[in-house]
């Protein structure tokens, strides 16, 4: 992916905005203890990182296809709300993922992008890598439903 460093100030949301609403809205994944953590913010790309332990695995001890597809699927989430702000309630209606290596416990990479934002649906592209590789472990194209706003009366 390219644009690494491109876009970061005209974000929707800083980082900090970014880890403060997803530490509320979903704390399951951000919230105090969690294994993801936002990397970077931008408008062309963002990063989330998951430190994969033990409960990530699968027997012979690699990252999980589950634990892969639910970083794929935040980061998506991350990169669709640096674009338009804070909306709660955007769902994920479709993901498919191709398994590419096996990934090894530790620090695992998202690197996200939207490739369409129209006004009800966005498409992410994925990229997930390990931390002593760029060689992609995982790549994933994931849409978002994203709700029709109201206007505040």
């Amino acid at each position: 992916m390219t644009g690494m460093d491109a876009g970061v100030a005209q974000a929707a949301m800083s980082q900090a905005a970014m880890e403060r609403f997803l530490h509320v809205e979903f704390p399951q994944a951000f919230g105090p203890g969690r294994a993801h953590h936002i990397e970077r913010v931008g408008t062309d790309l963002v990063t989330v990182r998951l430190d994969a332990a033990d409960e990530h695995l699968r027997p012979g001890g690699t990252v999980s296809g589950p634990a892969l597809m639910a970083l794929a699927d935040i980061a998506v989430y991350v990169a669709l709300l640096a674009r338009i702000g804070p909306v709660a309630l955007a769902v994920t209606t479709s993901l498919n993922i191709n398994f590419l290596r096996k990934p090894e416990p530790g620090a695992i990479f998202a690197d996200a992008r939207l490739i369409k934002l129209g006004k009800r649906l966005a498409v992410g592209d994925v990229g997930i890598r390990g931390a002593s590789d760029r060689d992609l472990v995982a790549h994933c194209v994931a849409t978002y439903s994203i709700p029709e706003r109201r206007a505040k009366v």
